[in-house]
């Protein structure tokens, strides 16, 4: 019978009848409760990976199972569709950026629908289109009369090869994401959104949130990073404005030997000004490192700048250097250096010969060694050498120190953030316009909300990596819409991250005539969102920011715009190279290797299959293009089906774990279902079923319900509340084998083997949903499986009249034994004294007690 099973034939049909019902269309029923379902919108890069199938299978499991729970479930899809790759594709191919999108955005619309993913498509949003992003323009000129908007000049990361800023998260090891190029340090003015005034509320919300994992909240903490400590003056010895530092370590003042400011800082650029070496050494950081991140992994340089800060408590002169580790757009741009009591300072110290001088020791008065290391605790300490603070705790030095520097006037107790404001600008001409208009006598001026949008011209040429908005004067050239005069628009363009920090609330009302209208509220919160942890403190932290000014501006009612957050595994494959003289390193695609491996599976040799040249194997990491070890899911849906695919992705790994590609897998799949198939078939093919009585079955038959309806329950809270799919398909194919060695005959037997196919074909919707179609109308069932309610688990069935329990003596497996379900613990303590195994295992041995845990085991425990 397998030999019938054709998913192409079987998952257009499904997908058809879909379409043709309008199965997934969606609309708001006060009377029905609500599910609101996300993964989150891909970059229309032109083709699915097996990344996107696992994200997308996730949440289309869970809408078609909430669906079946009788919620009225919206699940939606859209296109992040700005940003650099299209940009680059335009100057490689000649090709405009927005036909490029176009065309990639319907071949990955096919993909997605072809996988048969429960999509509300007239929903659909894409973020390049000026239907959706006016309403981000408008909200930022609102946001810009209200001052939550500003432009300032600053110091950002210049990726010299993409010609654009970059935020801090976007730089990796000093190196643009996605060029790789080294990274500068420019000053130049940018647009700013206050996500600073946000920072308690964004750090405090995390309390809020137990449906997302811990790792997501402990980087946002992290990234917000906020902390207590005092800022103060450290007069100059030649006078002038004096350096201003802020340091949570206020009890290890005494400690200061030395002061460090950033390249930019006005000491440093004054000194540079002076000194032609101190200019070539601020050159030298101004081309380096930008993040803190980058930072600490450097190795540590500085000069000295002639200048000497005066300690406010000690009155010691300390040098100022200059430090390639301090930043400008951290904190004051200068520091107090404790180098015993802090690695970075300690390092720098030794390097340079620096005092490193004790100012806190261990409470109990443990001797420590500060010049051979920094002694950086915080707890279980007391000051010493610090004059009248000397002999103090931590949280008493903190305030009597702070104390002191108030009432004198040259320092202040602060709350400090790590968390800057965002900078959004981008010198990038595939992005959402800024809304904004410089005049020469009105300033920046926000583009009035009846001229909106400022739509961005999409028939463009590109000769180089320079926006074509600069060059495009009967663009750039408008009349300033305050005074009248000559003005020019702003041609920078936002940040991508502001397309998507909005989208979802856009999904809930995509036709408005406004930024967002009601129907946000009958949707949102998101119950469930999915998608990578690599955006924990990126587009993750935007999201929750953005829902917080649109709460404010009054478009929706909740504080955050997710209740849960699933946070999918990486899918890994096996990757294979070798080095050529010519070609540098090539990666050959596992599909063209030939492995040899030992008894446990393990690579012993690699060769490529058209030449035998030895190939180096990686092991398992993540699929990527640049390693060639990637899936295409296209390819594996021509060869296996949709449904194969997406039963193998669940099946494969928890979906917080990662997924260790194997093909066998996949066949393994494919053949789980087709014996499924051919189950249904040999029973439909049997004749009708007559109708049988579930109180008339045998012994077996009873079995065989029981562990339907433990299924039922099993797959019901896999499903629906711990989200571990793996355990709820194995849970299914036990049912399946267990139904295919029941040969019991007559009514009640067929009855019963209907009721289980049926169950089968309704349990695994979510997951085979094509599959699913077809058996569900093989079985004589009226209606269409998607619109079947979840199977209920019948109590009575679960009932048992006896129970097999292991027995075990001293922890071992000896032995099992029935006895009646409610047989009580003394009548089962003497049935498995009495078994002939365990008599045989205790031997001569003494029974020193007996433990029985009911409905599982008695262990014996004996001498």
């Amino acid at each position: 019978m397998e030999a019938h099973y054709n998913p192409t034939d079987i998952e257009q049909a499904a997908q058809s009848w879909w379409d043709a019902q309008g199965t997934f269309r969606v609309t708001e029923d006060p009377h029905q409760p609500t599910y609101y379902c996300l993964s989150m919108l891909p970059y229309p890069s032109g083709r699915l990976h097996m990344g996107h199938v696992r994200n997308y299978t996730i949440g289309d499991v869970i809408s078609r199972f909430q669906r079946m729970q009788g919620r009225n479930v919206l699940q939606p899809m859209g296109w992040d569709a700005f940003g650099l790759p299209a940009e680059n594709a335009a100057i490689k191919r000649g090709v405009p950026p927005a036909k490029w999108t176009y065309e990639n955005i319907a071949h990955m619309r096919r993909q997605l629908q072809r996988m048969g993913y429960g999509y509300d498509w007239d929903r659909e949003v894409t973020t390049c289109s000026p239907d959706y992003y006016r309403w981000e323009q408008l909200m930022f000129t609102r946001l810009l009369r209200e001052g939550l908007v500003y432009r300032a000049k600053a110091v950002v990361n210049w990726d010299p090869v993409d010609q654009t800023v970059l935020a801090n998260e976007q730089v990796v090891d000093g190196r643009g994401w996605r060029s790789g190029a080294l990274v500068e340090r420019r000053e130049i003015p940018q647009w700013f959104v206050r996500i600073t005034a946000y920072a308690d509320e964004l750090l405090d919300g995390l309390d809020d949130l137990p449906g997302w994992p811990e790792a997501v909240k402990t980087m946002q903490r992290n990234w917000i990073g906020r902390s207590e400590g005092v800022e103060l003056d450290f007069a100059l010895a030649e006078g002038g404005e004096p350096l201003r530092v802020y340091t949570t370590r206020p009890d290890t003042l005494y400690g200061a030997t030395y002061m460090a400011v950033a390249a930019d800082h006005p000491l440093a650029v004054a000194a540079g000004e002076r000194d032609p070496d101190v200019a070539a050494f601020l050159d030298e950081i101004r081309r380096g490192a930008v993040t803190e991140e980058a930072l600490e992994k450097l190795e540590k340089k500085g000069m000295p700048l002639g200048v000497e800060a005066i300690n406010p408590l000690s009155g010691e002169r300390i040098p100022v250097w200059v430090a390639n580790f301090v930043l400008m757009g951290y904190g004051t741009g200068a520091i107090m250096a404790v180098p015993a009591h802090d690695a970075r300072d300690h390092e720098f110290a030794t390097r340079y010969g620096l005092p490193i001088r004790q100012a806190v020791g261990p409470a109990d008065g443990t001797a420590i060694d500060v010049q051979a290391e920094p002694w950086a605790a915080k707890d279980n300490l007391v000051t010493v050498d610090a004059g009248e603070f000397s002999g103090l705790d931590f949280t008493t030095a903190f305030n009597a120190i702070a104390d002191h520097l108030e009432a004198r006037g040259i320092g202040e107790r602060r709350t400090n953030y790590r968390l800057r404001d965002w900078g959004v600008s981008r010198q990038r001409y595939w992005g959402c316009p800024i809304p904004v208009i410089h005049c020469p006598d009105c300033g920046a001026v926000p583009v009035p909300e009846a001229d909106l949008p400022v739509t961005l011209p999409e028939s463009v040429s590109f000769t180089g990596v320079k926006s074509p908005l600069k060059t495009d004067p009967d663009w750039r050239r408008v009349t300033c819409p305050t005074c009248g005069g000559e003005a020019e628009r702003e041609t920078d363009t936002f940040d991508t991250f502001v397309e998507s920090s909005w989208y979802y609330a856009r999904y809930c009302s995509p036709d408005a005539d406004d930024i967002l209208d009601p129907r946000a509220n009958h949707w949102l919160p998101v119950d469930q969102y999915i998608g990578g942890i690599e955006h924990a403190v990126m587009h993750l932290l935007y999201f929750r920011f953005w829902h917080k000014l649109m709460r404010d501006q009054g478009l929706v009612s909740s504080d955050e715009p997710a209740t849960n957050l699933l946070c999918q595994g990486m899918v890994l494959a096996e990757a294979f190279y070798f080095d050529s003289d010519t070609e540098g390193r090539v990666w050959v695609a596992p599909s063209e290797v030939d492995i040899q491996r030992d008894a446990k599976g393990r690579i012993l040799r690699a060769t490529r299959r058209a030449d035998g040249v030895e190939l180096v194997c990686t092991g398992w990491t993540t699929m990527s293009k640049s390693k060639n070890n990637g899936e295409d899911p296209e390819t594996l849906v021509e060869r296996f089906g949709a449904d194969t695919v997406r039963l193998f992705t669940m099946f494969a790994a928890p979906p917080d774990q990662a997924l260790e590609w194997q093909d066998s897998g996949v066949e393994g799949a494919s053949r789980f279902l087709r014996r499924l198939y051919g189950l249904v078939l040999d029973h439909v093919q049997a004749g009708p079923v007559p109708a049988g009585r579930s109180d008339s079955l045998d012994e077996a038959g009873a079995e065989l319900r029981r562990k339907l309806h433990e299924t039922i329950a099993k797959v019901t809270d896999d499903l629906g509340r711990r989200y571990t799919f793996n355990t709820a398909i194995a849970a299914v194919m036990e049912l399946c084998n267990a139904l295919g060695r029941y040969d019991t005959e007559g009514d009640a037997a067929r009855g019963l083997r209907q009721e289980a196919l049926e169950a089968i074909v309704l349990l695994l919707q979510p997951i085979t949903p094509h599959l699913s179609h077809s058996l569900w109308q093989a079985l004589g069932q009226a209606g269409a499986a998607v619109d079947q309610p979840w199977p209920v688990v019948d109590e009575s069935a679960l009932a048992r009249e006896t129970l097999d329990l292991v027995v075990q003596v001293n922890g071992k497996l000896r032995s099992r034994i029935r006895v009646a379900a409610d047989a009580a613990e003394a009548v089962i303590r003497e049935a498995a004294l009495e078994d002939e195994n365990v008599q045989r295992f205790l031997g001569d041995g003494a029974v020193q007690r007996v433990i029985v845990v009911p409905g599982r085991l008695v262990n014996v425990v004996a001498k």
